[in-house]
């Protein structure tokens, strides 16, 4: 018996085949069965005018929400450390000053630098460095990230830092950086491993770490508060690296590169018998929950920013930004 192969039959077959395959395919993505092989490309994570607009959108609702006091309307657009922070912030305001923020102003960025890494998968991230109308000459860095194609970009890091200390960073010819695998070897630490290695340091010391305000004074200025006349106070650390805590590193121009981390934070204060803790601000007392009488433990949130050297070195924090999200008094 003999076949058809008119180019009209031919045509018609690998139609027909054409729109099974697409049939089959739209099945298995819906089962959850396919792989979707650009997650493995190396693509820019955003375009620059989607940089832009996110910016501008968080800014936005951060303004609304400071000045309501208003955690309902920047929610959206915030999460990790930074999104903790401000939600206590804003809770602790709204306690009291319930008709609004009396100093509200709004914030202004200017100057603004945006670093847009080429990466496979999600999340994807970039780095906005600004210099902000409210914290005179220091620059605000802003990480923002998105977990798939149907999020909204939040910012999950705020750190502040020094003029100059923003390094610069290995780019391609078309401008785009590089971002670092929270795993990398090629660093004197893994990004991975920096949440872990600060909360050690803050508690035992070390050698990781380079002297400064964030680091050996920090320490410094924890001894002398750890026993006052009186009281004592004990300090807690840990690290946080899932989520919207997950470290987020850019490759420096020298080798090295800039690190985002987070940690945890306790600080109990207790009295000596027959005393009480300290009064503390009214911004505390609206998070803390039960009576403080013999003592209070604060936890805090941080956000973080190092230079993490190539291979060997110390590691240089660049900023820090801790907040109170909670309390609870005995």
């Amino acid at each position: 018996m003999s076949r058809d192969r008119s180019p009209r039959r031919l045509r018609r077959r690998d139609r027909n085949a054409l729109i099974a395959a697409s049939l089959t395919a739209m099945s298995l993505t819906a089962s959850g069965c396919v792989v979707v092989h650009g997650e493995r490309e190396v693509l820019p994570a955003a375009t620059r005018a989607e940089a832009a607009k996110a910016l501008t959108a968080f800014t936005t609702a951060y303004n609304k929400a400071d000045k309501a006091y208003d955690n309902s309307l920047d929610a959206p657009y915030i999460t990790g450390p930074f999104g903790d922070i401000t939600a206590a912030r804003l809770k602790a305001g709204q306690a009291n000053s319930p008709s609004g923020n009396p100093d509200h102003v709004p914030l202004k960025l200017s100057d603004v630098k945006i670093t847009i890494p080429k990466k496979a998968g999600w999340p994807r991230w970039f780095v906005a460095d600004a210099q902000g109308n409210k914290t005179g000459t220091v620059r605000w860095l802003m990480v923002f990230t998105r977990g798939d194609l149907g999020e909204r970009w939040r910012v999950a890091y705020v750190t502040l830092v020094a003029p100059g200390a923003v390094p610069r960073f290995k780019t391609d010819k078309d401008g785009w950086a590089e971002a670092v695998p929270a795993g990398s070897r090629q660093l004197a630490v893994a990004p991975g491993k920096l949440s872990q290695e600060y909360a050690t340091y803050l508690n035992k010391g070390g050698q990781t770490f380079a002297d400064g305000r964030y680091t050996s004074v920090e320490r410094a200025a924890r001894a002398k508060r750890a026993r006052k006349p009186g009281l004592v106070t004990q300090f807690i650390d840990g690290p946080l690296t899932n989520g919207g805590y997950a470290p987020l590193a850019l490759r420096t121009a020298d080798g090295g590169a800039l690190v985002f981390f987070t940690t945890h934070h306790y600080e109990k204060q207790t009295a000596a018998t027959g005393t009480t803790v300290p009064p503390q601000g009214k911004d505390v007392q609206a998070l803390t929950k039960g009576e403080v009488k013999q003592s209070l433990t604060l936890e805090f949130m941080s956000g973080e920013v190092a230079l993490d050297p190539a291979a060997s070195g110390k590691v240089a924090v660049l900023g820090r930004v801790p907040g109170l999200t909670s309390a609870q008094g005995e």
